[in-house]
């Protein structure tokens, strides 16, 4: 799976990645390697949960095309 994240450097000096496409997908590390590193264990982390929320939740999953 091949995911966009935004990586910036916030005024304490940490990097933060977000993954625009997983609301709520945010990590940070002290250094560049560290983030990317950080932000691929919470996509699986989120993709875990949410996996788990879709089977116990009576949830309809629909894809849509723009």
């Amino acid at each position: 799976m091949r995911l966009n994240v935004i990586i910036e450097k916030d005024e304490t000096g940490y990097y933060v990645a977000e993954v625009p496409a997983l609301p709520g997908c945010v990590s940070q590390g002290e250094t560049l390697a560290q983030a990317k590193a950080n932000i691929k264990e919470a996509i699986t982390g989120w993709l875990k949960v949410m996996n788990e929320k879709a089977r116990h939740h009576k949830t309809h999953t629909v894809e849509v095309l723009v």
